[in-house]
């Protein structure tokens, strides 16, 4: 594995500077389009899978912290309020209070549930600068948050599609999980005392896990301060383990916000709440990525994905022809042109982009392109248009081949 803050800055995807702060970088052209490529990734899925996408403020009063149990539970995390006339406004640190208020805002039926909302927003924890690094621990965080509103008779169905969700996306990234534990609460008082509760959650995840035929280990002390979690845990490159993913039950901010539902029988009753991060924070995310695939990204992540090589200032013409088709496809492409070197430091250079096209005058006589790919191969000559096709169709598939052979060719 590689070390993604030494890669990351290295392959120019993000940086960091003392004059904007501690756990707060920026991303570069090529990491914005990283992450950008894995947010309308998981939007996408998300839509599939029955989500409505909102958009919720990254303040709130603190009185809104204080009803969903932030406040007295998790204040040492958040950073201090801010007077606004004669009220104190938070940075949040979490997104379900919005989402709790946002569901609440409209009556709801029986037949709606289960009512799947989704949001990929912003949060902020107050972390001590001596656990700040890189992209892992951050104090500005990009959420892929989501909360179910469901029946009790829903919540281990709902549980599970969460669960298959995010194996399905850590397939399309090429993540394998380290391990998953189910987080319960240990001694102290950050938790919620509501013993009955706690006891109902467990075992609904416990049962979740069992029937998914999933490993698991429970760990005291890892819980919510709301509830207990199952958490898909991965391995950076120092050894040292983190959460990306987690699954939760939650009764306790339906009812601390009242939220409620009409029922078959006309009366009103209270929903549970199932908190899920698909892929947890975009900046852990990318940096794991980044430490998995040493910057290889799979083909529809890669900030280049095909590198034009011109041979020399007689196929430049061409190679810009080819790249403006290649844009028409929706790839991002980039000339390296006989000005930065010679073809072998060109193509050295483009290691680690997918589609390497070299344009020679053969190529450049008849219309096509020799492609290099990223693991080594060199194809045969292919017509521009049937190469293009091919790549973009390889994109599109989201998928970890970099070329599949058609039956009866020579590749």
């Amino acid at each position: 594995m590689f070390d993604h803050k030494r890669l990351g800055r290295e392959l120019g995807l993000f940086g960091s500077d003392p004059l904007v702060g501690a756990g707060l970088p920026y991303w570069l052209p090529d990491g914005a389009v990283v992450r950008h490529e894995l947010e309308e990734y998981i939007r996408g899925e998300e839509r599939r899978a029955g989500y409505r996408h909102v958009y919720s403020p990254v303040l709130g009063k603190r009185e809104l912290y204080e009803i969903s149990g932030h406040w007295s539970h998790y204040s040492e995390d958040m950073f201090p309020p801010m007077r606004l006339g004669e009220e104190e406004v938070v940075l949040r640190p979490s997104l379900c209070p919005h989402h709790a208020v946002i569901y609440r805002s409209q009556s709801h039926s029986y037949r709606e549930l289960p009512l799947r909302m989704a949001e990929l927003g912003p949060m902020y924890r107050s972390e001590l600068s001596g656990v700040l690094g890189g992209l892992t621990r951050v104090r500005a965080i990009q959420l892929n948050d989501g909360h179910i509103f469901c029946t009790l008779d829903q919540v281990a169905d709902e549980a599970r599609g969460a669960l298959r969700l995010i194996r399905q996306a850590y397939q399309a990234l090429g993540i394998e999980a380290a391990r998953y534990r189910l987080s319960l609460p240990g001694p102290g008082g950050k938790y919620v005392a509501a013993p009955e509760l706690w006891e109902r959650s467990v075992k609904l995840l416990v049962e979740v896990l069992e029937s998914e035929g999933i490993d698991y280990r429970a760990e005291e002390g890892e819980a919510a301060f709301y509830g207990p979690k199952i958490d898909v845990q991965i391995v950076d490159s120092l050894g040292r383990e983190a959460t990306l993913s987690t699954v939760q039950v939650d009764f306790h901010q339906p009812e601390r916000f009242d939220l409620h539902y009409v029922g078959a029988d006309g009366a009103k009753h209270r929903p549970v709440m199932v908190h899920r991060a698909i892929i947890g924070s975009v900046e852990r995310a990318v940096a794991h990525l980044i430490e998995q695939h040493g910057g290889a990204f799979p083909a529809w992540l890669a900030p280049v994905q095909v590198a034009l090589l011109p041979v020399g200032e007689d196929e430049l013409a061409q190679a810009e022809v080819l790249r403006d088709r290649c844009l028409a496809a929706g790839l991002r492409v980039e000339v390296a042109g006989p000005e930065r070197g010679s073809l072998g430091a060109r193509i050295r250079e483009a290691r680690l982009v997918p589609y390497q096209a070299v344009l020679g005058a053969r190529e450049a006589a008849d219309g096509s392109v020799a492609l290099r790919l990223r693991d080594g191969r060199r194809l045969d000559p292919l017509p521009q248009g049937e190469a293009l096709d091919r790549i973009a169709a390889r994109v599109a598939a989201r998928g970890a081949a970099l070329w599949i052979d058609r039956p009866g060719s020579s590749a």
